[in-house]
């Protein structure tokens, strides 16, 4: 069996934060024209309050909740109901120069853990879909990481808070077809661009949640080792599973508007979670003989906290099981496509190994599923044989539980 090997992980945040009340404090600023504004502006708060988020950071923010509230200049209080904020150009162009930096810093760190010289890296895989700009993210993150001129790009765009997931998917896609790539996967959302003026419900529920962030993993081919204390410091991908359910295409959307995009998101989706899900994850985890108490951590999106409960009940976890998800939430709200790799993170930093499962969810409304595993050996080389790591014994000297790494021929 061949896998995804994961060699090193990063991820980043932007340098300033805001406190959830205080996120709400300015969302009940563009509600002007609404008939009820004191009734709007109570409700604001009180779903901001029951999102799960406690901070969340954003390229927007000119200085962070301390001793005095945070500050920002780019969204101005609406003054009456046609108010809608900047528009999409100019959300845009805060997208354009601010996204690079952010997936620069995760992909440094991701590089710097997995020990690897830069020119090893062969296909670089970019995720998001809070932006658009040509040349893009993936381009600057050529210049900026010295990454070759040859590297091979590929761009996962607008498939949502799934996105990093798609993207371990193509990854595992080229490492399978070549055993000597060495892949970048870099995801980068700048969500608080697109909060949305006005009471649509839907959307102030949108604005409550997302928050900005950026995530990227290094990884090249692994096989299945046949000895199980032969294994490497970080787990492999071993397989994905995606299913879009029928009926359900209104639930979830982010379309471009003229001021951003606008994210609508169904009361409907935790039923929907609950009723589809059971066979879906079932059915995944049998085809590698594995139940669900067998898992050790499970990366679970936190779309939200009614949607986190939905996946909660349908898997069989207790609080415990989800806290990982249910912290990221807490901390750094929704980043969309990133946060299921923060998740992920946290959880390799706590010493699970696998099984892992990850989970996401998209516009569809679609399912993704995959499954992480440390029953893998090193199976890369390169063009001269031997190690890609520039310094093995520095890498072994990190290896959690005493592990050793071991490479082989192809």
């Amino acid at each position: 069996m061949t896998g995804f090997q994961l060699l090193g992980i990063g991820t980043a945040v932007p340098e300033h934060f805001i406190q959830q009340s205080e996120a709400a404090d300015f969302a009940t600023t563009c509600l002007a024209g609404q008939a009820e504004s004191e009734k709007a502006a109570s409700l604001v708060r009180a779903l901001y309050r029951r999102s799960g988020v406690q901070t969340r950071h954003s390229v927007v923010l000119d200085s962070s909740s301390d001793a005095s509230p945070a500050t920002q200049k780019f969204y101005e209080p609406s003054e009456m109901d046609l108010d809608r904020g900047p528009g999409t150009a100019a959300r845009m162009h805060c997208y354009e120069s601010r996204a690079p930096e952010l997936a620069t810093a995760a992909a440094k760190k991701a590089i710097a853990q997995a020990g690897i010289d830069v020119s090893l890296v062969t296909h670089l895989v970019t995720v998001s879909c809070s932006g658009f700009s040509a040349p893009g993210v993936d381009l600057e993150l050529i210049k900026r990481l010295g990454l070759s001129s040859t590297v091979a790009r590929s761009h996962i765009g607008f498939m949502g808070c799934h996105g990093a997931l798609n993207g371990l998917r193509v990854a595992k896609a080229f490492t399978d077809a070549d055993p000597k790539a060495v892949v970048l996967v870099c995801a980068v959302e700048l969500c608080t661009l697109h909060h949305q003026y006005g009471w649509v419900p839907e959307e102030i529920v949108a604005n409550s949640l997302f928050a900005d962030g950026a995530a990227a993993l290094v990884g090249c081919r692994g096989e299945a080792s046949p000895s199980p204390d032969d294994r490497p410091p970080l787990p492999a991908l071993i397989d994905n599973f995606c299913s879009v359910i029928p009926e359900t295409e209104h639930m979830m959307s982010w379309r471009i508007g003229d001021a951003g995009f606008r994210m609508t998101l169904s009361p409907e989706v935790p039923g929907v979670i609950t009723a589809s899900l059971p066979a879906l994850l079932n059915g995944f985890l049998q085809r590698h003989g594995l139940r669900r108490d067998e898992i050790e951590g499970w990366a679970i999106h936190p779309g939200g906290p009614r949607i986190l409960k939905a996946c909660c009940d349908v898997a069989g976890l207790n609080a415990d099981q989800i806290q990982t998800s249910t912290s990221v939430l807490a901390e750094f709200g929704n980043m969309s496509s990133p946060t299921v790799l923060f998740i992920l993170d946290r959880l390799l930093q706590q010493g699970t190994n696998g099984p892992i499962v990850m989970m996401g969810f998209g516009p569809g409304l679609n399912v993704e599923i995959a499954l992480l595993n440390s029953a893998i050996h090193w199976a890369w080389q390169s063009e001269k044989g031997g190690s890609p790591f520039s310094d093995l014994s520095d890498w072994r000297s990190t290896t959690p539980r005493g592990w050793s790494c071991r490479f082989g021929q192809e």
